[in-house]
């Protein structure tokens, strides 16, 4: 029994994973985000950004720059994927960093993000 469960549970994981990379090419094609470290930084700090997502495999300085800027400015940031990963989903090679500008397309990534931290931790966990 248990291992059907947690076939489920991988299974769910992977539905929401694609789901978020589905709503990040979506916001990439309407023109409604920007990558790379200098148009995130740049977004946050001119009051665009609206969802701030950093590879899980971006460097400690480059994660410890972005939380505390986002900090700062109050904008939510999560950790996510590989660079490898982001950058496919947006049409580009590889990217540790992007921001999403949209109010609506942020709610519904953060949304599917927060599920995501619910079933792998099995309580709700806020960044």
């Amino acid at each position: 029994m248990d291992l059907a469960y947690e076939n489920n549970s991988t299974t769910t994981e992977q539905n929401i994973e694609k789901k978020v990379f589905s709503y990040i090419g979506l916001a990439a094609k309407a023109g409604r985000l920007s990558s790379g470290e200098f148009m995130t930084e740049k977004a946050v700090k001119e009051g665009k950004a609206k969802l701030v997502l950093v590879s899980a495999e971006a460097s400690d300085n480059t994660k410890k720059m972005f939380t505390n800027m986002c900090t700062y400015y109050k904008v939510p940031i999560y950790f996510f994927g590989d660079k490898t990963k982001l950058g496919h989903a947006i049409g580009k090679e590889f990217r540790a960093s992007l921001v999403l500008l949209d109010k609506g397309l942020a709610d519904m990534v953060e949304k599917q993000l927060n599920m995501l931290k619910i079933d792998s931790s099995g309580e709700s966990s806020e960044s």
